[in-house]
């Protein structure tokens, strides 16, 4: 039955982009607070990805569109792979029209061949997914450059995500649960595939619930930039967003 429905879920085992690609999670990101932290993602990525054209770019579960979209619009060549065709609706407009390329497929078994894209990008995946060696080892696989992922981190005041849940999913309607890796955990995975890590950027150094919570950009950045000037953020801010490259 589920076979003849169009937007029915593949028999993949990790679909978690399926909920980060749907409305009701870009709506965690909706009004100027949400603004404020999809520019500071956009912010350090495009960094990371350095002065030189990616000739092709995988993302992986990027059916969001929070990176695929700018990137797209700056000239670089985007494929985005999601579990299912659902995936496709939020990015449609830059895909419609060849800006970005989508295709469904599975995240911990890719359907590429090894080394075939320049550089592969992986956010708002790592932490839903029970099987992130599996996705780790993807990614290095099919790419010959870098990859650029984002992840939460325990060493930060995500140790108090426990007692904010309850905060967090009163104020988003649901939430899932999400994994917060150790400092070294997921660069060594890395590390087990040929990759070291190159650069590494946090984020926030605040829970971003509690931002959503305050609802104020102007406040909430204020408090951020202190905390990165006092050096907070380097050392204790989460997510973090890392680019590994082959060693």
């Amino acid at each position: 039955m589920n076979g003849n429905f169009p937007n029915a879920a593949p028999p993949f085992p990790e679909t978690a982009d399926i909920e980060t690609s749907s409305d009701d999670y870009a709506a965690r990101f909706s009004g100027p607070v949400g603004e404020w932290m999809l520019q500071a993602q956009e912010r350090i990525t495009l960094d990371l990805l350095g002065d030189a054209t990616a000739d092709s770019i995988l993302d992986v579960g990027g059916g969001h569109g929070q990176l695929a979209v700018p990137l797209c619009r700056r000239g670089y060549k985007v494929t985005v792979l999601g579990s299912a065709e659902s995936c496709r609706r939020r990015i449609r407009d830059i895909v419609d029209c060849g800006q970005c390329r989508f295709l469904v497929g599975n995240v911990v078994a890719l359907p590429f061949a090894d080394r075939s894209f320049d550089m592969a990008l992986c956010f708002r995946l790592l932490t839903h997914c029970e099987r992130w060696p599996a996705l780790v080892s993807e990614l290095c696989r099919v790419a010959r450059r870098a990859v650029i992922a984002d992840y939460p981190t325990s060493h930060s005041l995500n140790r108090i995500a426990p007692a904010l849940f309850r905060a967090k999913k009163k104020l988003e309607g649901s939430t899932r649960a999400w994994r917060l890796f150790r400092c070294r955990e997921v660069p060594n995975e890395f590390g087990r595939h040929g990759f070291r890590l190159s650069r590494r950027r946090a984020q926030f150094f605040l829970p971003m619930v509690l931002h959503r919570v305050l609802g104020n950009r102007a406040v909430s950045a204020a408090m951020e930039g202190a905390c990165r000037r006092l050096g907070l953020t380097g050392l204790w801010g989460s997510p973090v967003i890392v680019r590994m490259v082959p060693m």
